[in-house]
C-alpha cells in the first residue's frame, strides 16, 4: 500500500510558493489515491493536471500500481481545513452543530479552531411585545461541529 505521508510530502513540495492549499488526501486499500486541493479563487484544471503529473513522476508504478485522482474540494462540500473557513468569511454558510441543530448565517470570523456565524433570530427585547429579528453571533469549534459548508445561492 502506498504511504500517505509520501503522497502528502509530494503534494506539499508542489504547493510551495503557490497560493493553493491541501484539503485532503485519501488512499484506499486498493491504492486509489484522491488528492483535494483548493484556492481562494477556485482551482484550475491545468493545475490539477500539473500536480497529478508531479506525483506520478515521483511514484513508481513498478513498485506499486495505483490510481490517482487530483481535484478541487467541491463547492458546497463541508469544509475540512481552516483555510476553507477563512476563504468564505463574509459568505453564507450552513452549520450542523454537534447536537444536530442546523443554522444558516454569515461566516463572520475565524480565530484558530473557532469560527463565528452571524444568524438572524427572533429575539424578544426588554419592553417589547413582539420578538424582533436580531443578528446574533454563534461561535463554534471546528472539531465539534458535524459540518460547515458554503451555501450556494442562485439569486
Amino acid at each position: 500500500m502506498i504511504d500517505k505521508n509520501i503522497v502528502k510530502t509530494l503534494v506539499e513540495e508542489w504547493l510551495q510558493d503557490k497560493e493553493y492549499f491541501l484539503v485532503d488526501i485519501q488512499i484506499s486499500q486498493d491504492d486509489r489515491i484522491v488528492v483535494e486541493i483548493d484556492h481562494a479563487d477556485g482551482v484550475w484544471i491545468e493545475d490539477c493536471v500539473e500536480l497529478s503529473k508531479y506525483i506520478e513522476d515521483h511514484l513508481s508504478r513498478d513498485e506499486e500500481d495505483y490510481e490517482l485522482e487530483v481535484g478541487s474540494a467541491g463547492l458546497g462540500q463541508p469544509f475540512k481545513v481552516e483555510q476553507q473557513y477563512i476563504n468564505f468569511i463574509g459568505k453564507e454558510v450552513e452549520v450542523l452543530d454537534g447536537d444536530g441543530k442546523k443554522v444558516k448565517g454569515i461566516l463572520k470570523d475565524v480565530d484558530g479552531r473557532n469560527f463565528t456565524v452571524t444568524v438572524e433570530e427572533k429575539v424578544k427585547a426588554e419592553g417589547m411585545k413582539r420578538p424582533q429579528l436580531t443578528e446574533v453571533d454563534h461561535t463554534y469549534d471546528m472539531d465539534s461541529v458535524k459540518y460547515c459548508k458554503y451555501l450556494i445561492n442562485f439569486k
